[in-house]
C-alpha cells in the first residue's frame, strides 16, 4: 500500500447569531468542527452566540507532492 499526502480544503457557509461580524468570524472558527457545532451550552451562553446552521459548498482534495 502506497503512502500519499493529500491537501484537503472545505468551505462552509455558517448562519450565527453573534455581538457583530468580527465575532461571528472568530466563533465559527474556533466551534466548527467539519459540519458541526462543537460549543456546549454553557459556552454559546458565556459567548452569547448561536450557530444556526452549517453547509458545506466545497469539498476538495488534491494530491500535494
Amino acid at each position: 500500500m502506497k503512502t500519499y499526502k493529500v491537501l484537503l480544503h472545505r468551505d462552509y457557509i455558517v448562519n450565527i447569531d453573534a455581538k457583530n461580524e468580527e465575532e461571528a468570524k472568530s466563533l465559527a472558527e474556533f466551534f466548527i468542527v467539519g459540519e458541526k457545532d462543537a460549543s456546549t451550552e454553557k459556552e454559546r451562553e458565556q459567548h452569547n452566540f448561536r450557530i444556526n446552521e452549517i453547509e458545506l459548498v466545497t469539498n476538495d482534495a488534491f494530491e500535494v507532492g
